[in-house]
């Protein structure tokens, strides 16, 4: 009888672990199939000879950014519209604005960051800009957003 209850036992969580891990892979495939497609389209449409990485920003609208290197050589990140009606295709040489880590190094000046959550370069109101996430030190939740070209701060939500 021991012994049932103890294979019953760990059937059961088993099983409720296969079906945990495949719901949270279900979870995470809407946004890799828009990734990838959006990585297939950067090379398509000759804005990206290769590409090294790609993220999902949500502004106003929906932007996939996807990075890499165009045909010369040059670090490009391409902003692709999820809704492709109205909207075109933008992109910025990264050489010509500020880093990533430049932009964090503008905001651990400006406040007492705790945690950054994460970075994204995005494109807002026909410019990029750099989207930094992080907990302040009182545990409060803070979105800023830098401009790409020159670093000078666009908006700011903070203490949430």
């Amino acid at each position: 009888m021991k012994s049932w209850i103890i294979f019953i036992s760990v059937f059961i969580i088993s099983l409720s672990l296969c079906i945990s891990l495949f719901v949270i892979w279900k979870a995470g495939q809407p946004f890799a199939d828009v990734k990838e497609k959006a990585e297939l389209l950067a090379v398509s449409e000759g804005n990206l000879k290769e590409v090294s990485d790609s993220m999902v920003y949500s502004g106003s609208t929906i932007y996939i950014t996807v990075r890499g290197k165009d045909g010369n050589g040059e670090e490009k990140a391409v902003f692709i519209p999820t809704n492709r009606e109205n909207l075109v295709i933008e992109e910025v040489i990264l050489k010509n604005g500020i880093s990533k880590q430049q932009a964090l190094t503008v905001v651990q000046d400006e406040f007492e960051v705790k945690e950054v959550l994460h970075t994204k370069l995005g494109w807002e109101q026909d410019t990029a800009v750099w989207e930094i996430t992080f907990l302040n030190q009182n545990d409060k939740l803070n979105y800023v957003y830098l401009l790409f070209e020159d670093g000078k701060w666009w908006k700011r939500i903070l203490n949430l």
